[in-house]
């Protein structure tokens, strides 16, 4: 699948050798790649039409829906891809209802009981809910932050070229507690918020610390290799964070920071009193998730050297 408009997809079009279902992130990449150009020649634009309607009805119906938002913002979209896309989110939102009807049918629950992925809570709260979700929610939870208004810059962390490389450096050298207070310093985030950031088996609040803080994408995948065994032995877990790295917008990370850091207040205050597990449950939800994931790629041992120049990661970032 060559061509002149996306030139950089052939090393995550080989990814499919290696067992991994490339067609969701290969739409989403596409989709980010015509978007950043404000002018598109004729056969950019075929090339793009083409490729997309091939891949909008292998993929998942959460894919389709980031698609036709990041469509829907840019000017002059292809009106094929944008009516196609509304049609098959039309029939997905159907065979939804469709299927909670029946289950309401049959157990007698109501109908819209199964509307967990939605999102209403607090903004002190928030950061604190998505340590402890699970990765739909987590992508409910971020495409709702990136929906709110203007941000507030009290608790924005302050990113340089220094705290990325002590970040990249305490985590290389495998040394973990010191990547966790590195973490804490530069997010200005409380000690047990930072642990349970690291320890999540899953990367992704990592990923939030690490957009909010500005960090380039070569050094995240290198991070995601060393800092948690959990995530660095498992080689299509780096491929599909490296993706969703993309995805999370600045706001919604910077409005997650800030929501650790009020949390961070919270749970000092609330050490003065009984009830002070809220804080102590995120660390333990991040060691949790440090079992190993099952039905996941291996990452060879010669494959885990950053500097090697074959490492598949660096590829799919180039």
């Amino acid at each position: 699948m060559r061509s002149t408009l996306f030139p950089g997809l052939d090393s995550l079009v080989g990814l499919a050798q290696h067992g991994v279902d490339v067609k969701p992130t290969l739409l989403r990449v596409l989709t980010d790649l015509y978007v950043q150009k404000p002018i598109h020649t004729s056969e950019e634009e075929r090339q793009f039409v083409e490729l997309t309607l091939r891949l909008i009805e292998a993929v998942d119906p959460m894919t389709r829906e980031t698609v036709a938002r990041r469509l829907a913002a840019y000017p002059g979209a292809p009106g094929e891809i944008v009516r196609r896309l509304a049609d098959e989110i039309t029939s997905d939102r159907e065979s939804t209802a469709a299927s909670q009807r029946e289950k309401s049918r049959r157990t007698g629950e109501p109908a819209d009981a199964g509307k967990a992925a939605s999102v209403d809570v607090d903004a002190s709260a928030i950061g604190e809910q998505f340590l402890v979700a699970n990765s739909a929610r987590r992508a409910a939870i971020l495409a709702e932050l990136d929906t709110r208004g203007p941000l507030e810059p009290s608790a924005w962390p302050k990113p340089t070229d220094e705290t990325t490389r002590r970040l990249e450096a305490s985590a290389l050298a495998g040394r973990p507690s010191e990547f966790i207070r590195e973490l804490e310093r530069a997010l200005g985030v409380a000690r047990t918020v930072a642990e349970a950031i690291v320890n999540d088996g899953s990367g992704e609040p990592l990923l939030v610390a690490a957009k909010a803080l500005a960090i380039p994408i070569d050094v995240l995948q290198r991070i995601l290799l060393f800092v948690n065994p959990s995530i660095g032995r498992s080689i299509r877990r780096v491929y599909a964070l490296s993706a969703l790295y993309g995805e999370i917008s600045l706001g919604a990370a910077l409005r997650l920071v800030a929501s650790w850091h009020a949390a961070g207040r919270v749970a000092t205050t609330a050490r003065r009193g009984p009830s002070h597990s809220r804080s102590e449950a995120l660390t333990q939800r991040g060691r949790a998730t440090n079992a190993p994931r099952r039905q996941e790629a291996t990452l060879p041992t010669d494959q885990t050297s950053p500097s090697s120049s074959n490492d598949p990661v660096k590829k799919v970032a180039s």
